[in-house]
């Protein structure tokens, strides 16, 4: 059944097969996963042998699982797609995440597409074109605000992602290049080394320092907890949690908290439903401070705000435990009221402002014995526990159970009885058996037996909601008999759901064609093969320059453009201090410049879009780099 806005669909990450049913399981509508090639994260590749068995999984409970087949193509590469595409689809995957609008000028098999957020969807005209050439659903930009998605879903019919949990990359999705430039290792072809995260010096005009050693491209982690409703009434309908490189405690973690967000939602709003089916119990309280983050933003949801950059550093701080009061020869002391376990990580900031990890052996009130002693630790620094070992170890056992509601009715035939099931989703199916009929000599004990038999669904995918027993009178029935008649009752209900199930289908491009709202493309649009250059011909555009990674006529360029603003971090903005006196007068958006080593990039402030440019060029050894040779799929097993 193709999903309305009226359903909501909570889509999370799957680095694996297995993670990806622990995100079904733990109350995921919809999964994202890499295959064996073209994803953007090329370090998780995945067989279509091993999706198809997560799509397997899935769709016991009516989820979908969507590939990430989001890389750019090189023309050699553009035969191995076409032949990945048919795999997948023949695995039954339910839609793809695509980034190269070449692959919507080949012969593909009739599968779902969904825009990346590599397509960079910022603004309306834009998302409109996408919503007219056959695209389901559109990966919105992360630094979209809430005015802005309405006014997306005005002029859409597509539904309409968001991402609202995890990692947060700096520049706008699909326009970042310092991987490429540096390295040869393309973020558009899934291998991004993460330049953003490094320690930068920060200058202004005239070289005076800034900052020092400070992650200044490094952002904090999306959480989107408290806009779930105002994202929801803007138009959102799929709620995309990052992670495909993350831990299984993370997903587990990030997926049951937002579940239950969902799910309190849903229960207050008759108008909205769940996209899929079952309800989730878990052995944990989710709590998505406990487990990887960089501490949280909204982003741009709200529109800008002041404290967005993870600056002190890129990794996994925690939860704040309070200072050292004292340091001993095998031990330091905490002031802290948080209840410590042995086995915790805790974490500080060294002398030379570097986080540094430890695990805790033992703990003694307020005496923590480290496996190893650290020796920059000292009074009065501040001490932050990134790993809760006794909430862990509840995330590393089975921490759910995903059950599909039942309403179980017995009845009497006239040789003997009819078991009928009906699932929460309005599937039903019925058991017959012949069977003598024999009075309850105690009817209470006799009632109460058969509704305990009836309700014995053990392993299987469902749970008793309600049971009706609906016969002339109280008749025994044996154990022996319930249990044929349950089994063969859930045998047919999940047969029956099988054949029900629907692949959301492929949506038909506008008649007549669209027309892009621009007749010109930079490099920005990492146009990489003739297939993408004709899908963009045939929509009206006339002068298309090649992607970055094709490109050998470019000098310096912005390598990556984003919404986040060292200027305005560092209280610079000349929007926000019109008339402010500064030591330099007015301010205004001058460069800054940015410095790692031998790498300086000039920063370039456009006002009027509220960007920030950060400008470079190719490094001369990655233009004799080797051209991609042809990727073939022809074995689902491999």
């Amino acid at each position: 059944m193709q999903k309305t806005r009226h359903h909501l669909e909570l889509l999370a990450p799957a680095k694996n097969v297995a993670f990806g049913i622990e995100a079904i399981n733990h109350g995921a509508d919809a999964v994202y996963i890499g295959g064996p090639a073209f994803g953007a994260r090329s370090k998780v590749p995945n067989t279509v042998a091993d999706i198809a068995r997560l799509v397997k999984h899935a769709h016991r409970y009516h989820a979908e699982v969507f590939v990430a087949l989001n890389t750019i193509f090189h023309d050699n590469e553009l035969v191995g797609a076409r032949e990945l595409v048919q795999q997948l689809y023949e695995a039954e995957v339910d839609a793809l995440i695509v980034q190269d609008m070449g692959l919507l000028e080949m012969d593909l098999p009739p599968i779902q597409l969904h825009a990346s957020t590599q397509t960079d969807i910022r603004t309306v005209e834009k998302a409109v074109f996408l919503d007219q050439v056959g695209f389901s659903q559109l990966v919105l930009a992360r630094e979209l605000d809430l005015h802005t998605i309405q006014k997306i879903s005005a002029v859409t019919s597509c539904n309409l992602e968001y991402f609202i949990h995890g990692a947060l990359c700096v520049a706008f999705s699909g326009q970042c290049f310092i991987s490429h430039a540096h390295t040869g290792r393309s973020a558009n072809r899934g291998e991004c080394t993460q330049e953003c995260r490094l320690p930068f010096t920060l200058e202004d005009q005239k070289g005076r320092i800034i900052g020092k050693d400070k992650h200044f491209l490094s952002m904090k982690d999306n959480d989107q907890s408290a806009n779930l409703r105002a994202l929801i009434a803007a138009g959102v309908s799929s709620f995309k949690i990052e992670g495909r490189y993350k831990d299984l405690p993370y997903v587990k973690n990030a997926t049951a908290h937002y579940r239950q967000l969902l799910d309190e939602i849903l229960h207050e709003s008759p108008e909205l439903a769940k996209s899929s089916h079952g309800h989730c119990a878990y052995t944990f309280s989710p709590q998505p401070e406990k487990t990887f983050n960089r501490s949280a933003t909204d982003y741009f949801a709200n529109g800008r705000q002041a404290d967005i950059g993870a600056f002190d550093t890129p990794k996994f701080s925690g939860e704040s435990l309070g200072k050292v009061s004292k340091v001993g020869l095998d031990y330091f002391e905490v002031d802290t009221a948080v209840q410590l376990h042995n086995g915790d990580g805790v974490c500080f900031f060294d002398v030379h402002k570097e986080l540094v990890g430890l695990r805790v052996n033992t703990v003694d009130g307020a005496k923590l014995y480290p496996n190893e002693m650290p020796q920059d630790i000292r009074r009065g620094m501040a001490v932050y526990r990134n790993r809760d070992h006794a909430f862990m170890r509840l995330l590393e056992k089975d921490s759910t159970q995903r059950k599909i509601a039942l309403m179980m009715a017995l009845t009497e035939t006239s040789t003997g009885f009819t078991l009928t099931l009906t699932d929460e989703a309005g599937f039903s199916a019925a058991a017959h058996c012949i069977a003598e009929k024999q009075m309850a000599e105690n009817i209470e004990k006799a009632a109460a037996s058969l509704h305990e038999n009836l309700a014995k669904l053990g392993s299987t995918d469902f749970v008793a909601e309600a049971i009706v027993l609906k016969t002339s009178q109280p008749w025994f029935v044996p154990a022996s008999i319930v249990n044929v008649l349950r089994r063969d009752a859930i045998e047919q209900l999940q047969h029956t759901r099988d054949i029900g199930y629907q692949r959301p289908p492929l949506r038909a491009q506008a008649v007549p064609l669209a027309i892009y709202p621009e007749d010109t493309l930079s490099y920005l649009a990492n146009v990489y093969n003739k297939k993408a250059r004709q899908f963009y011909e045939k929509h009206g555009v006339k002068m298309i320059a090649a992607a970055y990674e094709a490109n050998k006529e470019l000098d310096e360029v912005p390598l990556m453009i984003t919404k986040h603003c060292l200027r305005f971090s560092h209280g610079l903005c000349p929007k926000e201090a019109k008339g402010v006196l500064g030591v330099q007068g007015t301010i205004t958006a001058e460069p800054m410049t940015l410095i790692n080593g031998n790498d300086r990039f000039t920063l370039k402030f456009d006002c009027k879009p509220c960007e920030m440019h950060v400008m470079g060029k190719i490094r001369k050894p990655v233009l004799n780099l080797p051209q991609p040779q042809p990727v073939h799929f022809f074995d689902k097993r491999q």
